[in-house]
């Protein structure tokens, strides 16, 4: 077809691995805690300098106005919450991710947390005709799987080729060439594969990040979301120690790891 790009001439590029950036965290307004102290006669101090630590650690307190009583550390306070469950208290603690190198498979099954809120690259605008694509490792250790999966995905990336340089053909009259590009790659975005890579931002709390690892991070979950929940508890254990320090790695036969905790359904 006239004008179609020529995607025999682009090497196909493979992702094997997600990224995972935590890009946001809370702040806390000093002023304003020692304010709400100050107003109401309490005393308190803590440990730490994680802002959603001392958050959650302040809404605790508001329940029974434990402020300058009883556990004296961020850590023993917040770990008494996840040993007994009071998993609302970490709702108060949110941070915020970029997520790269994963495929549509992966989103879709990610956005099924409703607790986390998203926002994804759009096919609609983006040009997706050089795009990266996630293999999945069972394919990609069995060189005959390997050539039939790289071939049914040049065979889309030609189709899509195709079809965006045939629909552009068919808005002659849309004078906004953002709107005819648009047209085009909405309806030809149609035979790109689930392997196609994508981008998302993930915003969400403590307690629907503590969720999201124990059910992705297990075993019987899907090898590149557990990968995404093992680099997100990774993160986490840095972030914020005292709201994820129950969580261990163990090794499975496979080679493969695995989340383990002693506080599930915080």
């Amino acid at each position: 077809m006239a004008g179609a790009p020529a995607t025999a001439n682009r090497a196909l590029r493979i992702t094997r691995a997600p990224r995972v950036y935590l890009v946001g965290r809370q702040v806390v307004d000093d002023q304003a805690v020692a304010r709400f102290l100050g107003d109401h006669g309490l005393q308190w101090s803590t440990d730490t300098e994680v802002g959603a630590e001392r958050l959650a650690e302040m809404a605790g307190r508001v329940c029974y106005l434990s402020y300058g009583k009883g556990r004296k550390t961020n850590r023993e306070f917040l770990g008494h919450i996840v040993e007994v469950g009071h998993g609302s208290v970490l709702e108060h603690g949110v941070w915020s991710f970029l997520i790269t190198g994963v495929s549509r498979s992966f989103t879709h099954e990610l956005i099924r947390h409703r607790h986390f809120s998203y926002s994804q690259l759009s096919q609609r605008y983006v040009d997706e005709s050089d795009s990266e694509f996630i293999e999945p490792d069972e394919i990609a250790a069995d060189p005959a799987l390997h050539a039939l999966w790289v071939e049914a995905v040049e065979a889309a990336r030609r189709a899509y080729d195709g079809l965006v340089a045939g629909l552009l053909e068919r808005f002659p009259a849309v004078a906004d060439k953002t709107l005819r590009r648009k047209l085009a790659r909405q309806a030809a975005r149609s035979v790109l594969p689930n392997a196609t890579e994508t981008k998302i931002f993930m915003t969400g709390n403590a307690r629907a990040l503590r969720h999201f690892v124990e059910l992705r991070g297990s075993e019987h979950a899907e090898v590149e979301i557990r990968r995404v929940a093992l680099a997100v508890l990774e993160i986490m254990q840095r972030e914020a120690p005292a709201m994820f320090s129950d969580y261990r790695l163990e090794e499975l036969p496979d080679g493969t790891r695995a989340v383990r905790t002693d506080h599930p359904k915080v």
